[in-house]
């Protein structure tokens, strides 16, 4: 009696099976596709993805782009300035090695990496997918350019056995420089703690960092041009002067250039005197009055700066 029932169960489970297989579901994996077929249907970035990065000049920049459900599609980044195609994937489409691709396998970022930041790398980046209708993403990379001097006059005035102190200053720096390099006459100075020379290596600011360098009982040997270069920026820098005694020879130049001015000026008076045409009297008049200021303004300027 039992057996009939057993046999109508299993003709049912096998009709419903079979039907399963025509409408197509009748894998999990198959289910699954149909399941999310009508939410998402193809590849997409991810809302987390930056729109702005920020780079100092001279670091390197990252610009990510995170990108779900990629598939069988591809991830390009395009320079927007001047429509450059850099990459495709990972392979890069321009002659400039600063610029790489990073991917990671299994994962769903592509970012975008540009080594050694010069500031006309500002601008607009684009990460596309190669999808029917392009979808893309733009992040806009912006370059930190610090400011670099050392600060007070570029010409400085000093005498000898004097302390002098050139203080370098780095503002609107993200990170500090690696290290702070002095020149004196192109010849690098090393720190001497306990000797002539001290050098400080880069201490945060209120505005950035700032190196200072320490010259102790100047001599005239110690003239000359000092620069400051730190890592990956710019340089700067200015000139010394260690003058000898009371009266320094640089004072002597300017008061033994006064006789020669005195003769160019008498010669100009006679030149005026013996002309006879009113307009070239008017000329070398005004000629006259300009190296009589000139000469004056350069005495004035070697005796502010002698301290």
């Amino acid at each position: 009696m039992r057996t009939p029932s057993y046999v109508n169960y299993y003709v049912l489970c096998l009709v419903c099976w079979i039907l399963l297989g025509i409408t197509g579901v009748s894998t999990r994996s198959h289910s699954l596709v149909k399941r999310f077929a009508g939410i998402y249907p193809g590849p997409y970035f991810d809302e987390s993805s930056p729109k702005n990065c920020t780079a100092q000049l001279g670091t390197s920049a990252f610009l990510p782009c995170r990108v779900r459900q990629l598939g069988n599609k591809s991830v390009s980044w395009i320079r927007r300035r001047d429509s450059h195609i850099l990459s495709v994937d990972r392979t890069m489409f321009i002659a400039d090695e600063r610029f790489q691709t990073i991917y990671v396998d299994g994962s769903d970022t592509w970012t975008l990496q540009i080594k050694y930041v010069q500031a006309r790398d500002e601008g607009q980046y684009e990460c596309q997918i190669s999808t029917e209708q392009k979808m893309s993403h733009v992040i806009y990379l912006s370059v930190i350019v610090p400011k670099i001097e050392i600060m007070g006059d570029r010409e400085r005035f000093v005498k000898t056995g004097s302390t002098v102190a050139l203080h370098c200053v780095i503002n609107q720096s993200v990170e500090a420089p690696s290290y702070v390099f002095w020149y004196h006459r192109g010849n690098r100075l090393l720190n001497e703690p306990h000797g002539k020379l001290t050098i400080h290596q880069p201490a945060p600011t209120e505005n950035g960092y700032d190196s200072k360098l320490v010259i102790h009982n100047a001599r005239l040997e110690d003239s000359g041009n000092y620069t400051c270069s730190p890592s990956n920026l710019d340089s700067a820098s200015v000139t010394l002067h260690v003058l000898h005694g009371e009266e320094p020879a640089a004072i002597q130049r300017g008061i033994s250039a006064a006789p020669g001015g005195c003769r160019a000026l008498w010669w100009l008076a006679g030149s005026v005197s013996l002309s006879s045409n009113q307009g070239r009297r008017v000329f070398i008049f005004v000629l006259l009055i300009t190296i009589a200021l000139f000469t004056y303004q350069k005495s004035i300027h070697f005796t502010y700066n002698i301290r």
